[in-house]
């Protein structure tokens, strides 16, 4: 079974994690969603092009989380999402899923 692409897996855990924390008012909850798709995400850059790339793509990941609570004042919390989760998407495609035979 080929892995999933690394951008599905940041997409779904930075609007799934933010879509869990607000849907059950428990942030650890949608904490965990975030921290497991980022480990799966991980584990595929790592498999497909190395630890320097798994580790950049986390990096990524991290700040754009990080990020989407300060832009979350100025342009509204699924603005903020959405759009460091495209910014992320658009990091793991270009890092690791286009090497993806």
């Amino acid at each position: 079974m080929p892995a999933v692409p690394g951008a599905v897996l940041t997409t779904a855990g930075l609007i799934g994690g933010y879509s869990v924390a607000r849907a059950t008012g428990n942030r650890p909850l949608g904490g965990a969603v975030l921290a497991g798709f980022g480990a799966a995400a991980f584990e595929t850059a790592r498999r497909r092009s190395g630890l320097g790339a798994a580790a950049a793509l986390t990096g990524v990941y991290v700040a754009a989380f990080g990020l989407s609570h300060p832009l979350a004042g100025k342009v509204g919390p699924w603005p903020a999402v959405l759009g460091v989760t495209a910014a992320t998407a658009a990091v793991a495609v270009a890092s690791q899923d286009r090497s993806r035979s």
